[in-house]
């Protein structure tokens, strides 16, 4: 019989005659029995797939942690974009003061950048401010992104997308504008180039919590935002604006300052500091003298002050409206005597030593009430301690350390304290509300609202009796230049020299005028502030409040008060101040 080559196991069975019981499993267990012929080959081909299976994923991972700072930063300058929206600023009558626009800027990714010279010569061609140096160092980092120029136009956005440089893109992002410039620039402060504030409302937007927002990656959008409301009147602040400026130039002064704020609710409706600056272009705010002297100057405040002490001297009950001061001679202080600018050499009745501006008048009846009670009567008043408001800006006053007679003397008519200007306005106008000390705001807010927090100080006579002082000083005072005909204005002028190099100087003058409009139901004060004015051949050679700070207040109120719902009256009101004729006060008789 033929050998059988390469029989099957059931062939060789049958032809035995052999029956063989096999496992059921058993031709599974053949097919995946290795043939050592074929198993080393096999072996490899496998080794070999795992191999370039995992150098497939090795090479990823080192692209992803060589690529993912850049990816990151990437990510970072876009949501940047996202969450840096600001909301808008609105005046009390819905106008825009400062909106976001969309802007875009080029940034480049370094590391992808191959020709780092040529895409310095391709930048610089079409953005010729780039300083050339400066960015081939930019781009000669290892960073994964930077910036190239921010705030492009899209004109320059079209020129640079043509260059088609690998690494080099575009982001958007939210510009701040100021529609109206310099108008309420020093209310409005501004925001930097990453859209964060940094001084006025607009830093005090982000201390509200805008920033910790920005922080904790919400990505916010202006159109989610409210707008924030200001107390401010747009219009107003033009005319306050236009009338400062023109007085700077007559009266050749080298600074000047207003506000008018609401006296029942403390709104500042206007505050403009001359010279001012364009939050467009907030590096004109660096300037020395671009400061808020409103907010941030302190000065003595001359005989706008005589208002406070007139007040706490009635207020106290040592003094009534017809009590009578001697003023025919000064006041002797040591190597001091303290006399009057215009000097009456007679004895003279409150209302009289208020018109006249009497300095000596005055200081008597301070020194009537006392050294502790005139610091006392001041503190309640918030003119010895910061005042604070929503600007983040403000000063501390300058309070004589020891204060002792003399200091009583001169801090009645407005020496030797220096305050902010908007702590005078703020205690003046509580002179003439019926009594109550309320904080000023920059934000809208009702009267109801404002009474929450007002503190009274004064009792509603003695407030009666200082608007029949300040508008008799309109009549008869040295406040006529400010008493415009149907608007019934009552004020104060005040005129400070000025301390250079620890001594008054005679021809360095502050000028301060504080003006109330009704008098008899005043709603608004108004102060106007002009620093080193020069007499004029109009004035006389003058250069004291009476001839420049008080026109101008008029002036000022000619134009706003028909906007600031004021109607003008031509005949006087009856009856304007009834317990002063009730008393028979000097004039009303």
């Amino acid at each position: 019989m033929k050998p059988v080559l390469h029989a099957r196991p059931e062939d060789l069975e049958k032809s035995a005659g052999i029956v063989i019981r096999r496992h059921p499993l058993q031709p599974l267990r053949e097919l995946f029995r290795l043939r050592m012929d074929k198993s080393t080959a096999r072996v490899g081909v496998v080794t070999l797939a795992f191999t370039a299976l995992f150098g497939l994923i090795a090479g990823r991972l080192v692209m992803l942690a060589v690529t993912s700072d850049n990816v990151s930063e990437t990510r970072r300058a876009t949501a940047s974009e996202i969450s840096s929206a600001r909301p808008d600023i609105v005046d009390r009558n819905g106008e825009i003061l400062a909106t976001d626009v969309k802007t875009v800027s080029v940034f480049a990714e370094p590391r992808n950048i191959v020709d780092k010279d040529e895409a310095v010569e391709l930048l610089t061609a079409v953005l010729p401010d780039l300083n050339a140096s400066e960015l081939r160092e930019k781009l000669g980092t290892k960073k994964g992104f930077v910036w190239v120029k921010r705030e492009i136009t899209p004109r320059q956005q079209a020129e640079v997308h043509r260059l088609g440089i690998p690494g080099v893109g575009f982001l958007p992002e939210n510009k701040r504008v100021y529609p109206n410039a310099q108008v309420a620039a020093h209310v409005l402060g501004f925001a930097n180039i990453d859209n964060v504030g940094i001084a006025g409302m607009e830093k005090y937007i982000d201390g509200q919590g805008l920033q910790d927002l920005n922080g904790a990656g919400f990505n916010l959008k202006a159109e989610d935002l409210k707008p924030v409301e200001l107390s401010l009147d747009l219009r107003v602040q033009h005319i306050m604006r236009d009338e400062l400026v023109k007085a700077m130039q007559k009266y050749k002064a080298k600074a000047a300052a207003g506000a008018i704020v609401d006296v029942n609710t403390g709104e500042v409706i206007s505050l403009v500091s001359l010279p001012d600056f364009d939050p467009n272009n907030p590096v004109d705010a660096l300037e020395k003298d671009r400061i808020n002297r409103i907010n941030v100057g302190v000065y003595e405040m001359g005989s706008t002050f005589k208002a406070i002490t007139t007040a706490m001297a009635l207020d106290s009950g040592k003094f009534t409206i017809n009590s009578t001061l001697d003023a025919r001679s000064g006041l002797r202080y040591g190597k001091f005597t303290i006399g009057d600018y215009h000097g009456t050499h007679r004895i003279l009745t409150v209302p009289e030593v208020f018109i006249h501006s009497s300095n000596i008048g005055t200081a008597r009846m301070a020194l009537g009430i006392g050294v502790d009670g005139h610091k006392a009567f001041l503190k309640k008043m918030g003119q010895l301690d910061r005042l604070r408001t929503e600007l983040p800006e403000n000063a501390e006053p300058l309070v004589p350390p020891r204060w002792g007679e003399l200091n009583t003397v001169t801090i009645a008519f407005g020496h030797g304290i220096a305050v902010a200007p908007l702590q005078a306005v703020m205690a003046t106008a509580a002179l003439v509300n019926g009594g109550w000390l309320i904080k000023p705001t920059f934000l809208k807010r009702t009267e109801v609202e404002a009474r929450e927090d007002a503190v009274r100080v004064i009792k509603p006579e003695t407030s009666e009796a200082m608007r029949y002082v300040m508008r008799l000083n309109a009549e008869r005072g040295s406040a006529t230049r400010a008493a415009i005909a149907g608007f019934y204005v009552g004020g104060k002028t005040g005129t400070a020299e000025k301390v250079i190099g620890g001594r008054y100087s005679k021809n360095k003058l502050l000028t301060t005028f504080m003006a109330i409009s009704p008098s008899d139901k005043p709603r608004y004060l108004i102060l106007t502030i002009l620093d080193e004015p020069q007499g004029l051949p109009e004035t006389y050679g003058f250069a004291t409040s009476g001839w420049n700070a008080a026109p101008t207040t008029g002036n000022i109120i000619e134009r706003a008060a028909p906007l600031l719902g004021i109607p003008p009256r031509f005949e006087p009101p009856t009856n304007a101040f009834p317990l002063m004729t009730k008393l028979g006060a000097w004039g009303t008789r």
